[in-house]
């Protein structure tokens, strides 16, 4: 099974328009304003959206289905070589997914400790229930200024820009039932719902991962404003029945003791080795 991720390219002449940030002439009320709205609720998304709240940024969340808001990949794992310095940069920013993980792990192990700490991986295998459970709690209870809205988005609300580095400003967003949403800033963390699709065999259907349909209004959008859309495989591998593996003939590899944290707020995750 293979699902595949849409990424955007920036033509030159546009350059501002991934930008987002306007001030609107019109608005609705103030119900349907906010200084921030975050597209899309996967990992990218519940970072820019805690982020901008933290700020006190009124912020507006929108993803089309609340239970999966932090929802893992079907390799429930975090950090590793290169990825483990990303989280730590996050981090530092105050970010949520090493804090989380702290209390969301199952083993921590830092890779590739034969070589100097300057390319350690710190990686950890997480139970994907839990991260999902701390997140949403994280989100919906625990972080003011921000609104969490399960709905569709279809479109972008644009208009012409007074800046003349980009052709159109984008002001707010239009959901699948036509709804407008204004906002000065709107923030696109759609990962694999762009006109995605599954591929299984030689099956091919449209989806954003499975059970979840795709985003194909706002690709169809961002089409029309200039953008050139592409795919990016992200290769998911077949499963092994656990029960016809012969473990006695498998090297164990466990994780470190006494774990080492993620986040730098921690010095020791919930778990003992």
């Amino acid at each position: 099974m293979k699902s595949l991720t849409t990424f955007i390219h920036q033509p030159k002449g546009i350059l501002k328009i991934l930008q987002f940030t306007s001030r609107c002439a019109h608005s609705l009320n103030r119900d349907h304003n906010y200084d921030v709205i975050v597209v899309g609720g996967g990992h990218a998304g519940a970072e820019a959206s805690s982020a901008a709240a933290r700020m006190g940024c009124r912020t507006l969340l929108v993803t089309h289905k609340k239970e999966t808001v932090g929802e893992m990949s079907c390799n429930p794992s975090f950090g590793g070589i290169g990825k483990g310095h990303l989280m730590k940069e996050i981090d530092a920013l105050d970010g949520l997914c090493a804090r989380i993980c702290d209390i969301s792990g199952v083993q921590y192990k830092i890779l590739n400790k034969r070589k100097g700490p300057a390319v350690w991986g710190p990686r950890a295998q997480i139970d994907r229930l839990l991260y999902k459970s701390h997140i949403q709690r994280e989100l919906f209870e625990n972080t003011p200024n921000l609104r969490v809205m399960e709905a569709p988005v279809e479109d972008l609300l644009t208009e012409p820009s007074v800046d003349t580095s980009a052709l159109r400003r984008c002001c707010g967003i239009i959901l699948g039932d036509g709804t407008k949403v204004r906002g000065k800033t709107v923030v696109l963390t759609t990962g694999t719902f762009l006109k995605g699709q599954i591929n299984i065999g030689l099956e091919v259907r449209p989806a954003g991962r499975i059970g979840d349909a795709p985003s194909i209004g706002l690709a169809n959008t961002l089409e029309e404003l200039g953008f050139r859309m592409g795919r990016l495989k992200t290769g998911t591998p077949p499963r092994l029945d656990g029960s016809t593996i012969n473990y006695k003939v498998c090297e164990a590899h466990k994780g470190d003791d006494p774990p080492v944290p993620f986040s730098f707020m921690n010095d020791s995750v919930w778990i003992k080795n």
